[in-house]
């Protein structure tokens, strides 16, 4: 039985809203710019175009009702589906998919990709391109077998999935479950691509303190070997956020595709 007096992020409600404005605003006092949004925003393109990960689809497995991390997936997926926890999490994104007042404001991060395209005409537009990408979003339950059922999803050329491994997992052998269980929705030879914070074990929203599973990198290099995966890109950046609201040491970003 998971001993933490923390709550775990898939059990316990929350509030999606203040999950963005926390981590992810334009507001002066957000802390994390360089780690969650630009470190991420930065590397991604270069993930898709250096290991040669594009297709047909693409299936989104991520924290809370970030997007930022798939601005450039859209230029090299021809569907995304987006697969959320709750309905919280699916009625905040489907806000700003749709447009609707009150949506979440993304356009500092969409900015901050146009700063690194040579040619920043063509992507004045990221966030409709992105919306328009966004073919499905689907809620569902990691319990199940076939996590979305009844929907039974097609084979994705790449699974995606943003600090989600980090807290749902209780523990070291629940993440290596849990990619196992990602892992299934590739096609063959599909290419996984995991972002996650290193060395961490709590984050906060609001007044509550939620578990975050602790691993290095070492770890998640080894997980994915152990499922079959080959690694083609990893970046780690350390920590420069200035914040007690969580504790990680660095974020990772690492692809990897199926030996078979």
């Amino acid at each position: 039985m998971d001993s933490s007096p923390h709550k775990v992020y898939h059990e316990h409600d929350f509030d999606s809203r203040q999950g963005l404005e926390q981590y992810c605003s334009d507001k002066s006092d957000m802390a994390f710019g360089d780690d969650s949004l630009k470190f991420v925003i930065e590397n991604l393109r270069q993930v898709f175009a250096v290991s040669h990960i594009n297709g047909d689809i693409l299936i989104d497995l991520s924290v809370g009702s970030v997007i930022h991390h798939l601005y450039s997936a859209n230029e090299f997926f021809k569907n995304i589906i987006v697969l959320k926890i709750n309905n919280r999490c699916i009625m905040e994104l489907k806000r700003w998919v749709d447009e609707r007042t009150g949506a979440f404001y993304w356009g500092h991060t969409s900015a901050l990709l146009q700063e690194k395209e040579e040619n920043s005409d063509q992507f004045q537009d990221q966030e409709a391109k992105l919306r328009s990408a966004i073919q499905h979003v689907v809620k569902y339950d990691l319990e199940k077998e076939n996590m979305t059922d009844p929907l039974v999803l097609p084979p994705a050329d790449c699974v995606i999935s943003a600090w989600l491994l980090d807290v749902i997992s209780k523990g070291q052998d629940e993440y290596i479950r849990y990619l196992r269980k990602f892992s299934r929705l590739l096609k063959p030879r599909g290419h996984v691509i995991l972002i996650g914070i290193l060395g961490s074990t709590y984050f906060t929203i609001g007044k509550d303190k939620f578990h975050v599973c602790t691993y290095d990198e070492d770890f998640v290099r080894k997980a994915l070997v152990g499922e079959g995966f080959i690694i083609d890109y990893c970046k780690v950046k350390e920590r420069t956020a200035v914040s007690d609201i969580t504790d990680y040491k660095a974020v990772i970003i690492i692809a990897a595709h199926k030996e078979k």
